[in-house]
């Protein structure tokens, strides 16, 4: 008996030189594209990865939560996108959300110097936008808001940088939204590297050669097999893999996808070591599932 899961991959490749004059045309084709609007799977990002090289790399990543595909320009705004994917509390997340109404909701902008921000060439003043705008439901099932801005540490060092900051602070401040910075040194990688391992498990996308009672069947056989033993982890799902006569590899699919469900909990913050015996490695099981 086999399974197979599809896993659909970050797509990352060089970008491009294209021309990076902010001219009306462009302004207005943009909004006229719907750009910066849209919730969920019907959000589109004021930017994506055609537009505009960023360090010479961008990636596309689809999204559990927004069921689209999701742009960034960094290592950083990547790794900071995994760790929402992951929490419970998030339902809906907007990469580069542009800030449109900024001159009529900032009235006192004397001190802002807004005249930086804008193409050298036409003059047309360009559109700030923060990385994410991230739609939360606390606990009584009320959704709020909150946007962040996603920087390299070393960028703080940059006055233009400050600037903009400054620009989205006050923005944010005066739409009661909060509003934060987070930088490379704010995110545990081996937190985001985690979950982008278990990312292809965590969208669900299977594809298998048994149907759903077999393929439950599996996963609790494996879960019991986790709570029971206690040789290392890597030793039970290869001998969970001999006994059901499963493909090499279809053993830790499951086990990823135990894990993406939260079926077992593991300490997500730290590097996940497989030859660890299950009884150290697994915090928690939830035995309630289906």
């Amino acid at each position: 008996m086999a399974f197979f899961i599809t896993i659909i991959r970050n797509e990352v490749y060089q970008t491009a030189k294209r021309n990076l004059n902010w001219t009306e045309d462009k302004l207005k084709r943009f909004i006229k594209e719907g750009r910066g609007t849209g919730e969920g799977k019907d959000y589109k990002p004021w930017l994506i990865t055609q537009d505009f090289p960023s360090m010479g790399i961008a990636t596309r990543v689809f999204g559990k939560k927004t069921n689209r595909m999701h742009h960034f320009f960094s290592n950083t705004q990547l790794e900071y996108f995994y760790l929402l994917e992951w929490e419970d509390s998030v339902v809906d997340i907007r990469e580069h959300y542009p800030i449109l109404d900024l001159e009529d909701t900032i009235n006192d902008d004397n001190d802002l110097k807004l005249s930086k921000f804008e193409d050298k060439g036409s003059k047309i003043p360009y559109i700030i936008s923060t990385t994410f705008l991230v739609t939360l439901i606390d606990d009584n099932g009320n959704n709020r808001y909150a946007a962040r801005c996603v920087k390299y540490a070393s960028e703080l060092n940059k006055k233009i940088t400050l600037e903009k900051l400054e620009i989205e602070r006050r923005y944010w401040g005066i739409k009661g939204i909060d509003w934060g910075i987070v930088t490379n040194k704010d995110i545990n990688n081996y937190r985001a590297k985690n979950i982008e391992w278990l990312h292809s498990a965590l969208l669900g996308n299977e594809y298998l050669k048994c149907d759903k009672e077999e393929f439950s069947g599996l996963l609790k056989g494996l879960f019991f097999r986790l709570i029971e033993s206690e040789a290392s982890t890597r030793k039970v799902i290869t001998e969970f893999e001999q006994d059901y006569g499963l493909d090499k590899g279809n053993g830790l699919l499951l086990f990823k996808y135990l894990l993406a469900n939260k079926i077992i909990t593991l300490n997500m913050n730290k590097q996940i070591n497989l030859n660890d015996n299950t009884n150290s490695l697994i915090l928690e099981f939830k035995e309630d599932w289906e």
